[in-house]
């Protein structure tokens, strides 16, 4: 009997003058990836058809987590970003240590992320209005806030006071004050809220997008304080975790307790946006305002 040289699917084999044609089913794998469970629905969807949706659920519209450079990607004009203060850099100034040293925690988040902080501030056009726009990033230790992250955004609103630009803030932070440098964190939270006070006097205006997770010391102090305050669909909200609250107070939450819709239906934001009407909603806020 010979045997001819087999391919990847098929194998022919010659026998008493007969071929002989066998089918050799090779099973390739599956791409990690290419699949995603949504947290909402618990559905099974492919990764593109939520890219094509800006990472939104087609089943359910939950809002997945993106990063500070797709949000930015998603509400500027294509190529018209320019980045304020990325040269601040985070600092250990007390010498933190928990289960590793800080200084070594903001070097493997900076790898893993490529940020050098947990917020990126700059300016750039929103249907051909300038303005001036910051994003905070929970993938960088939860988006909390340290001296960096406090500083240009300080930074980015006293520019935008100088400038009179509209203000946009698009909070992902489920981290609030970063409790690695102390004092010097909890501070920022003051100095943030008082150069909006002085950005309201001049007359500026700031929209606030509040995502999923927006918490803690972000929540408590300049996510909160926007002229007008959108938030992303079912987005987590609040200062303390409703498991917290739940823990400390002892009683039963109401159903959907610090989401988005709760929280417009006792009046603590102005409208729901859906991600994809975002950069439209904005735009014309900014013309409403006469901005």
């Amino acid at each position: 009997m010979a045997t001819m040289e087999p391919s990847p699917s098929v194998r022919i084999s010659i026998h008493r003058g007969a071929a002989t044609i066998v089918k050799q089913v090779v099973k390739r794998p599956v791409p990690d990836g290419l699949w995603v469970q949504c947290p909402g629905c618990k559905e099974t969807i492919y990764r593109r058809d939520a890219e094509q949706l800006q990472n939104v659920c087609p089943h359910c519209e939950y809002h997945f987590y993106v990063s500070a450079k797709e949000r930015i990607g998603q509400v500027l004009d294509d190529g018209t970003f320019e980045e304020w203060d990325g040269h601040l850099l985070p600092t250990d100034p007390l010498g933190f240590a928990d289960k590793k040293r800080y200084i070594e925690r903001l070097e493997a988040e900076q790898k893993r992320t490529g940020l050098s902080d947990a917020a990126v501030t700059g300016a750039g056009m929103i249907r051909a209005r300038r303005v001036a726009i910051g994003v905070t990033d929970s993938a960088f230790i939860m988006g909390s806030m340290g001296s960096v992250v406090g500083e240009r955004l300080t930074r980015l609103i006293e520019r935008a006071t100088q400038q009179d630009l509209p203000l946009v803030i698009i909070s992902g932070s489920g981290g609030g004050a970063r409790m690695h440098e102390g004092i010097l964190s909890l501070m920022q939270m003051a100095k943030v809220s008082a150069a909006l006070a002085r950005f309201h006097q001049a007359g500026g205006l700031f929209i606030s997008v509040l995502t999923n997770p927006t918490m803690g010391g972000v929540a408590a102090s300049f996510a909160s304080l926007g002229d007008l305050v959108f938030a992303e669909p079912k987005a987590l909200i609040g200062f303390a975790g409703p498991r917290t609250i739940k823990a400390t107070i002892r009683i039963e939450l109401p159903p959907g307790f610090q989401t988005s819709e709760f929280l417009l239906e006792h009046g603590y934001i102005d409208r729901i946006v859906p991600r994809g009407r975002l950069k439209s909603e904005i735009a014309r806020a900014i013309d409403y305002c006469g901005k």
